[in-house]
Parts: structure tokens; sequence; C-alpha cells
């Protein structure tokens, strides 16, 4: 058996997180697959997002589907994997067939999903205290640094190859899937450690954990899905706006993307520091960030100035790896233990419903703006955005202000 306190072990259990952002990977090559495919600028963005409506259908299926066919949480990561190699690398063979395209995207999304909760859940199930909140903050950064290295090297291939070269990138999954294979045990861990004794005090049971599921996750799913609308349309349409500021033969939109990923793997690594000093604060910093990154933006392309609007899109990962732990960190004093799983998936829903959705909403603030989905016009869903974030944060703070005066009138 593989020591799962061993550094390497450690990084088989977060390597299956490496590619699960990876569907952005191919951003950089949405304004070629627009030409090529002869599409809207709407539809490109679809086929960044699509993998997300799959997710979200999958993340809801996966645990049933691992009930019926009594398969552990390793198998059920590897089939999801498996996917995700198999199903990504279809559109370099030659395909020039828009739908055919966009269903492909949508499989590979079904294997995000299949193992989306897994990756949290398996963690949380192998691991303990301090060493579990270490390994799932790491985990949340190996996502972004998936999504930086993808990236980066999807636009590498674009590069010497064209945009149908820039989907080989999936063949990565076929390398962590089999690290993941020989390094993660096979065996799962005691169920006892995740179990409730029935039979326990209800003092006892009620120090476990709430009794039922609070409304307030509700609003953290709606949260989550606001938070991804933003940093998702952004990463969509910098490639596009690139290209209208620096020409039409600009390929280098994807190196800013993987740099904009550094800034949200370092929001992941702090986020335990900050919170620790800022605790509930850290939503507000977050979101004051948020809003900036969508300023600078929205600023910068409409000013013509490239390095503004680089800034505001290398600013806005991190404030978000602030904010989103902060939501998984929260559901255990929201939710039964045993309910747990159902809002986590409830909650990565509403992530992957912003991302999947994205694209719409960015074309309903352009259209209520009245401006165009072309040139800088792009840009204009950022301005709503920013004032959107203020307005979340101001409604959070007087929300609870007034709950703490209510607390301490009760208390009195």
């Amino acid at each position: 058996m593989n020591n799962k306190n061993s550094f390497v072990t450690k990084l088989a259990f977060l390597s299956v997180s490496f590619m699960l952002t990876s569907a952005y990977a191919v951003q950089s090559a949405l304004p070629q697959l627009k030409a090529a495919l002869n599409v809207t600028q709407t539809e490109a963005e679809y086929l960044a997002t699509m993998p997300s409506f799959a997710v979200m259908i999958f993340v809801v299926l996966s645990p049933m589907l691992q009930e019926w066919f009594h398969i552990s949480d390793k198998k059920m990561i590897m089939a999801g994997v498996l996917i995700v190699g198999a199903m990504g690398v279809i559109p370099f063979f030659g395909i020039k067939s828009y739908p055919v395209i966009l269903g492909s995207r949508l499989l590979l999304g079904a294997g995000y999903g299949l193992y989306n909760s897994q990756a949290i859940s398996v963690i949380s199930a192998w691991y303990e205290g301090g060493t579990r909140a270490q390994m799932l903050g790491w985990r949340a950064a190996a996502e972004q640094i998936g999504q930086a290295t993808t990236l980066f090297i999807a636009g590498i291939l674009l590069t010497v190859g064209g945009w149908h070269a820039s989907f080989l990138v999936y063949l990565l999954a076929f390398v962590v899937l089999i690290f993941f294979a020989l390094r993660v045990p096979d065996e799962e861990p005691g169920a006892e450690k995740v179990s409730v004794d029935e039979d326990a005090p209800a003092g006892d049971q009620a120090a476990m954990g709430p009794s039922k599921i609070s409304p307030v996750v509700a609003l953290l799913v709606l949260f989550a899905f606001l938070l991804v609308v933003d940093y998702v349309g952004m990463e969509n349409r910098f490639a596009s706006l690139a290209v209208v500021l620096r020409g039409a033969h600009y390929t280098g939109a994807s190196n800013y993307l993987s740099l904009m990923l550094i800034g949200a793997m370092l929001g992941g690594l702090f986020y335990g520091a900050i919170q620790k000093r800022l605790g509930f604060g850290t939503v507000y910093l977050g979101l004051f960030l948020m809003a900036l990154a969508n300023f600078l933006f929205y600023f910068g392309s409409q000013g013509r100035n490239f390095g503004l609007m680089v800034t505001g899109l290398l600013l806005i990962g991190f404030p978000l790896q602030l904010v989103s732990p902060l939501i998984f960190n929260l559901l255990p004093d929201l939710a039964p233990q045993n309910r747990q799983p159902l809002v986590t998936s409830l909650v990565l829903i509403g992530f992957n419903f912003g991302s999947f959705f994205s694209p719409t909403l960015a074309e309903a603030s352009n259209h209520l703006l009245g401006q165009p989905l072309s040139g800088i016009g792009l840009a204009a869903p950022f301005i709503i955005y920013g004032i959107a974030l203020l307005v979340i944060a101001a409604v959070i703070f007087i929300a609870t202000r007034r709950q703490k005066q209510t607390n301490t009138q009760v208390e009195g």
C-alpha cells in the first residue's frame, strides 16, 4: 500500500484536480475557431463553457451511479479522467463541424462531472484535521495550476499547429490517469470516520452540526453562480479583445490567461492565512478586489490601454480564490454531516451553471447597454459586473450587521 502521507501520493490525489478546469484550455483559440467555423462570438464562447452544462448534470448523477454500480471513489475518478482524455482530443482529428465539436465538449464535461465532487470527497475521506484543510487548499491551487499549464501548452500548440492542434493538450489526462491509478490506494478508508452514531445522545449529535439544511445554502449557490459568470466571462472575452487591440494575427492571449491563473493559485495558497487574520472580512476584501479588476478591465479596453486591461485580467483570479473556498468552508455549519455531499454538489452546480451561462449573460449585458458584440463593445458587461459586486458586498454587510444586532438583543 502507498503511504497516503508521502509527498508523491499526496501529489497523486491532487493530480486529478489538475485536469478539472482544463475545459478552458482552448480559450485562446476562440478567435480562430470563430473564423474557421463561421460562428458568432457567443457560439464560439459556448465551445469553452459547454462542458460546464454536462458537469451540472453529472455532478448530480455521479453519486447515484457510484451507488448503483458499487464503484469506489478511485474508480469513479479514473473513469472521469479517461473520458476527459478521450473526448478532449476529438476536435484535433480534422473536424470542422460546430455541432460535432460542441458535442465532444459536452461529453468532455460529462467526464469532469463524473469525478468533480469525488476529487474533493476523496481527500476529505483519507485525510483529517490540519492535513485535510491543507490538502483542500492545495487542491484549489492545483485547479489553477492545471488551468494555467493547459492554457500555456494549448497556446503553444495553437501557434505551432493551428486551432486543431490546441486540443492535443487533453492528452495530459492520460498521464494523470496513470499516475493516479498507480499511487492512490485502492482500498477505501474506514466509513466510521464520517458515520453518525444514531444511539448517541441528542446533545452529542447537535455538537456534530446542524440538524437540517440552512436556507443560506441557496444564497451561497447563487453567490457562486454570479462569481463565475464574471470570472469566466472575462476569460472568454479577453482573447477577442486582445485581437481588437493588438491586431488580427495576435495569438499571445494564452500567455496572459496563464498568468491570470497564477494570481488565482496564489489566492488559494494564501486563503488560509488571510482568512485566519480577517475572518468573514475575507469576503469583503475578495469582492472589492474583484470589482476593481472589472473596472480596470473595462476602462482599459475602452481607452485601448492594453496594459490596464491586462492588469484587470491578472487581478481577478486572486480574489475569486479568496471567496470561493470560504463558501465551502461555511457548508459544514449549514447542513448535517450526511447532507454535506448534497450541499457540496449544489454549490458545484452553482459554479458550473454560472460558467455555462456566462456567454448568454454577457450577451444580455451588451444588449442592455446597447453595445455591439464586437470590437471594444465586448468589454461592456464588466462595468455591470463590477457595480454588482460592490452592491453584493454592501448587502452582505448590512445583513450580517442586522443579524449581529438581533443576536445581541436576544442575548440581552
